[in-house]
């Protein structure tokens, strides 16, 4: 089949990865259905003979003079490097075979792919590390302006590098000074040979390996064949033979993409196929956007986003009030499983201490039941973070959808150190899944052709979205005098804006990343963001209020109230009941209960809306779980897209549905 990839005008090709299961195969020469044991077996063979020679290959040139003849893109001869990681490794004569063992070809070309990654991929880490050595400071965890200066000017690329990875390498050196009481040479001392995964890169491979192909009648099935070892430790190449494995494709790979040949990995048991495939889809655009979502990031109100239109005179008008994404609940349970883990890390520790190396069964025994605790918490705790991230990563996507925005802005919090605000505030901020939700919303986002780009974060929520005062901030729209920091306030008396800080803070983001569009660059993980705030560009990026304002109806008292009866009839019903029949016949009494059911269901009384969280009504009742019901789905709650063009007003206190 063709891997080329016919694109349209204003399109682009975008290749991305789906997880598949492989549940079972056939043996070709044998005709033998293999079970997912058996296949589980036979692919781990083939893993641990690459894992073996990747382990090999990577312990052999594990040093800096080797990484830097490969990095430098070059060979001996003065030819430039291929691409492809195995065909450089083998342009500078770096291979490996096993001892004992009969392998193809191909065999060798997935190490050497596996090995050829991990060594280019340290390049960038020896350089961060080379220049936190090289500008050592005396106090490492309070550098001064110079200091920072100093070791950016010292890391190729370090102007723009933000400051938690520096300080991430900096706690690295000062974990290593404290356990051998000097400074390592460099990165290779200071991480050592990394563990290789069990693994099979078949991209690496051709044909005399494994190849796939689609159903031509199910579009949604493919065959992938790939040849395996018979035996742990082949002898000949008899001992290898085809195997065919059919696999279901994930609903998500559209039915003209091209795929590719897959990665195979084992975990749990059962063997998974990342495949990756290339579709056409619209290209994101850096500028030239007139319609955009600002997104702020926030504690227990998880996103706040709203759309913005840039007009042909350079005014920018708001597009609706603005939504919220609520996860309070699921991140409640969070932070209650990351205290649970810590607990059972501190028991194991001291399980440790209590060993000391001396052999006790009892002690044992109790110690592995407590890391195989934490292993269960750790992955429960990592399958609710990627739920979240992706959850709240579509509400996002959708929300720029419905406006019909071609450009997301996001604040840049990479930078951000959690500091001086408490312990518990400071450990949530910490925990926050921005990395990942931020990566999910920059995948389903590329799918409509919608650009996501971060913009630096000062002052987004300190300014006035519509004239950039200093704003000041209130616990609460009906505390004007209480200080807090939720509900935020305008002193110029000419603006008079106020409304929740979220709000106001993507209204900043949003109008930041309009004006400096031009500004807008691609780093080299190909992510689009804006680096630095030029003045002049800050200055435009103001909202305009809506002109609404100024003819508002004139709402005073011109007459008498109107008589109302102090006991009026029900809202639901003007009439009297009828009386109910003793027979089946007839009509249903007032309420809209089933007459014919003794105890209403789950929801009914929870009182749980579509896009409202439940407030008890007993006094003395509280939920139990995290905020509200049981499941994550009862406690993540968004507001729903509302994008109408609604008249502006001096506050934003209704706008938190």
């Amino acid at each position: 089949m063709s891997r080329r990839l016919p694109l349209a005008e204003g399109g682009a090709c975008r290749t991305v990865c789906a997880r598949s299961l492989v549940r079972a195969g056939v043996d070709e020469e044998t005709g033998e259905v293999l079970s997912q044991g058996v296949l589980v077996q036979r692919v781990g063979w083939c893993a641990d003979l690459v894992a073996g020679m990747v382990g090999a290959l990577i312990s052999e040139h594990w040093n800096t003079a080797d990484v830097e003849v490969l990095a430098c893109g070059v060979d001996a001869g003065g030819r430039k490097l291929p691409s492809n990681a195995w065909m450089a490794l083998r342009r500078l004569g770096w291979a490996t075979a096993p001892e004992g063992v009969k392998v193809n070809d191909r065999i060798a070309r997935m190490a050497q792919e596996q090995a050829g990654r991990a060594l280019r991929s340290v390049k960038w880490r020896a350089d961060v590390t080379a220049g936190v050595l090289a500008t050592w400071p005396a106090e490492p965890r309070h550098r001064t302006h110079a200091e920072w200066e100093h070791v950016r000017a010292s890391i190729p690329g370090g102007r723009h590098l933000p400051s938690s990875l520096i300080e991430g390498r900096t706690r690295q050196v000062v974990k290593f000074r404290a356990a051998h009481g000097r400074l390592p040479v460099d990165v290779f001392e200071l991480e050592g040979v990394p563990k290789v995964p069990r693994m099979l890169l078949l991209a690496a491979c051709d044909k005399q390996q494994a190849t796939i192909e689609r159903s031509e009648t199910n579009r949604g099935r493919v065959l992938l064949r790939l040849q395996l070892p018979t035996r742990p430790d082949p002898r000949a190449y008899r001992d290898w033979t085809w195997v065919e494995c059919p696999i279901i494709l994930p609903p998500t790979v559209p039915p003209g993409a091209v795929l590719h040949l897959p990665t195979l990995r084992i975990a749990g048991g059962t063997v998974y196929a990342d495949l990756a495939y290339s579709h056409p889809v619209p290209e994101a655009r850096r500028a030239g956007h007139t319609v955009a979502l600002g997104v702020d990031w926030g504690v227990n109100t998880l996103l706040s986003a709203g759309a913005l239109r840039l007009d042909k005179d350079g005014r920018i008008t708001a597009l609706g009030a603005g939504a919220q994404f609520r996860a309070a609940g699921v991140l409640a349970e969070q932070h209650r499983l990351r205290r649970h883990s810590e607990r059972l890390h501190a028991k194991a520790d001291h399980y440790a201490r209590l060993l000391g190396g001396r052999p006790d069964e009892h002690l044992t025994e109790q110690h592995e039941v407590l890391r195989s605790e934490i292993r269960l918490v750790s992955q429960r705790r990592q399958n609710l973070n990627n739920a979240l991230a992706w959850a709240a990563a579509r509400w996002a996507v959708d929300q720029a959808i419905s406006a019909r925005a071609t450009v997301i802005y996001l604040e840049d919090l990479r930078s951000m150190e959690a500091r001086g605000m408490g312990a518990t505030l400071n450990t949530r901020l910490s925990q926050q899944v921005c990395g990942k939700i931020s990566d999910r919303m920059r995948h389903l986002a590329a799918e409509h052709g919608v650009a996501v780009v971060t913009v630096p974060a000062r002052n987004t929520s300190k300014h006035c979205p519509q004239c950039l005062s200093p704003l000041r901030h209130r616990k609460a729209p009906d505390k004007p005098t209480v200080a807090g920091w939720k509900w935020a306030i305008c002193p110029n008396t000419s603006c008079g804006w106020q409304g929740d800080r979220d709000h106001g803070a993507w209204r900043r983001i949003a109008a930041r990343g309009l004006t400096h569009q031009g500004k807008t660059v691609t780093d080299k993980t190909s992510e689009m963001l804006v680096r630095s705030v030029v003045d002049t560009l800050e200055a435009g990026a103001v909202v305009t209020p809506s002109t609404s304002n100024a003819s508002r109806r004139d709402r005073s008292k011109t007459g008498p109230t109107r008589p109302r009866t102090s006991r009026p009839a029900p809202r639901r019903r003007r009439a009297p009941s009828p009386i109910r029949p003793h027979g089946r016949a007839g009509k249903r009494p007032e309420g809209h209960a089933p007459t014919d059911r003794t105890r209403l269901p789950r929801a009914a009384h929870r009182h749980q809306g579509v896009n409202t969280i439940s407030t008890p009504t007993t006094a003395g009742h509280r939920p139990r779980g995290a905020a509200l019901g049981a499941g994550f789905h009862l406690n993540a709650h968004a507001t729903p897209p509302r994008w109408e063009t609604i008249p502006e007003t001096r506050s934003d206190s209704g706008s938190l549905s």
